[in-house]
C-alpha cells in the first residue's frame, strides 16, 4: 500500500459519510497514517468536521447531491458513517468505479437496514436471532406485536445509538411506540422491526476485522469482548473484556465470521449479539466502528478507529489488548447550543482516567456528548471509575 502527501497530487483521499464521535477518531486515524480526509455530514460543525481537511455539508440521501460531491473529491475510498445514506447510489458509485465503498456497497445496503441484515443472518445463514417482523402500519405493528407476544421491543429498520426505539410491555404501549418510531428514525414514515424479547444474560459487541495478511489473503480476527448497558436502545457504558464461557465465544467468533465473510470487504465490524447461559443470538452488526468500542481506546494497543484504517488501508493490525478498562458516556443534560463543560480537572484527577469531549455544536438532554474512559486490573474498578469521572463532568448553558 502507498500512501501520498496530503493535499498534493499524490494524495490518498478517504470520504467519510457521517462525521459524529466515531467519524472523528476514524479521521484521526487516518490522518496519522498521512491520509488526505473529507468529512461529510448532514449539519455544519459536526466533530468530523472540525479535524478533516475539508468539510462539506450535503443531505446524503439525496442520491444526485451525493454523485455530485463524490465527483468533485475523487476519493479513493468511502467510509459510511451513518445509516440515512443513498446506498443504491453508493453501489452505482462503486460500480461505476468512482470510488471504493467501505467494506463494500452491498454490505452497506444490507447494514443501513435492519431488515437486510436480519434476513441475511435468519434465512440466509441461519443463525439464531430473536422472533421478528416488519411493520409499514399501525395495524401490521399490532398484528406483529400479537403474533410475537409482549414485552416486545420496536425499531425503525433505519436508526442508530437507540433513536425511535422503544419497548411495549402491555397493548397500552403500541401507539406510543408507533409514533416514537415514527419520529426518531433517519427517515419518515419509516418501516418498523418488531423483535421478541430475549431473556438474555449479558449482550456484547464483538469487534471483528477483515484485513489483508503478509500474503495479501483476507483473514478475520477479534478483539476480546467488550459487554456493555444499554437503556431505551443507547449504550450507557462498556467494559472490556466481558467474561464468558470458552464455548459462548467460539460460537460467538463464529457467528461473527459468518456474517462479516458474508458481507465481504475490508474493515471493522461491530457484531452484537445476546448470551444466554452458552447460546448466542445473532443482534445486529454495524459495518464500521461501534459506539460501544470506544472502550477500546484505553484498552488495546490500537484502538477500534485505528483498526478500521488500518484494514481500509491493507496495513497489519493487531487486537491485542493492552488492559482492562471501561468507558462511561456523558449526556448533554440540556437542549442548548455551545454548552460548556465544568469540573473537567476534577475528573481528569481521577486516577487512570481520561475523557473525550466530542465538540459537537448542539446539545439535547440525552444527547452524547462525551465519553469517559478508564483503565484498571479489573473491569469492575475500570467500570467504578469511569462512572465517577463521567458524573463530575458538568454540561452548562455558555
Amino acid at each position: 500500500m502507498q500512501i501520498g502527501t496530503p493535499l498534493s497530487p499524490s494524495a490518498t483521499k478517504v470520504m467519510l459519510l457521517g462525521s459524529g464521535e466515531l467519524g472523528k477518531e476514524v479521521i484521526i486515524a487516518l490522518q496519522r497514517l498521512g491520509v488526505e480526509v473529507i468529512a461529510v455530514d448532514r449539519y455544519a460543525n459536526a466533530p468530523g468536521h472540525q479535524v478533516a481537511h475539508r468539510a462539506h455539508v450535503i443531505d446524503m440521501t439525496d442520491a444526485a447531491a451525493l454523485r455530485a460531491l463524490v465527483e468533485q473529491e475523487k476519493p479513493a475510498l468511502i467510509i459510511p458513517e451513518i445509516e440515512a445514506i443513498a446506498t443504491d447510489e453508493l453501489a452505482r458509485i462503486e460500480q461505476d468505479g468512482l470510488a471504493q465503498v467501505i467494506p463494500m456497497a452491498r454490505a452497506t445496503q444490507l447494514t443501513m437496514n435492519r431488515e437486510g441484515i436480519r434476513r441475511l443472518a435468519a434465512e440466509t445463514l441461519g443463525l439464531a436471532t430473536s422472533k421478528y417482523a416488519f411493520a409499514d402500519s399501525l395495524e401490521e405493528c399490532q398484528q406483529a406485536v400479537a403474533d410475537i407476544g409482549m414485552p416486545c421491543i420496536v425499531k425503525p429498520v433505519m436508526s442508530s445509538s437507540g433513536k425511535g426505539q422503544s419497548t411495549i410491555k402491555c397493548s397500552e404501549d403500541i401507539q406510543t411506540s408507533w409514533d416514537t418510531s415514527q419520529t426518531g428514525g433517519r427517515v419518515k414514515n419509516a418501516r418498523i422491526i418488531i423483535e421478541e424479547m430475549i431473556d438474555f444474560d449479558y449482550e456484547i459487541t464483538l469487534l471483528t476485522v477483515r484485513s489483508k495478511n503478509a500474503n495479501g489473503d483476507i483473514e478475520t480476527s477479534f478483539c476480546e469482548p467488550i459487554g456493555h448497558i444499554q437503556q431505551n436502545g443507547d449504550y450507557v457504558e462498556s467494559w472490556q473484556p466481558q467474561g464468558m464461557s470458552e464455548s459462548a465465544l467460539q460460537k460467538s467468533q463464529e457467528i461473527a465470521a459468518a456474517v462479516t465473510d458474508n458481507l465481504g470487504g475490508q474493515g471493522l465490524f461491530g457484531v452484537e449479539l445476546f448470551i444466554k447461559d452458552d447460546q448466542v443470538f445473532f443482534s445486529e452488526v454495524s459495518p464500521r466502528p461501534h459506539d460501544t468500542g470506544m472502550v477500546t481506546m484505553v484498552t488495546q494497543m490500537q484502538n477500534e478507529f485505528e483498526l478500521h484504517a488500518r484494514a481500509v488501508l491493507d496495513l497489519p493490525v493487531s487486537t491485542a489488548l493492552r488492559t482492562p478498562g471501561a468507558s462511561a458516556v456523558i449526556y448533554g443534560n440540556m437542549d442548548e447550543q455551545g454548552i460548556r463543560f465544568d469540573n473537567i480537572e476534577k475528573a481528569l484527577a481521577l486516577p487512570q482516567t481520561d475523557l473525550r469531549l466530542f465538540g459537537k455544536p448542539e446539545a439535547f438532554t440525552r444527547r452524547r456528548m462525551g465519553v469517559a474512559l478508564s483503565y484498571a486490573d479489573d473491569t469492575e474498578s475500570a467500570r467504578t471509575q469511569a462512572k465517577l469521572c463521567a458524573s463530575l463532568v458538568t454540561p452548562n448553558k455558555n
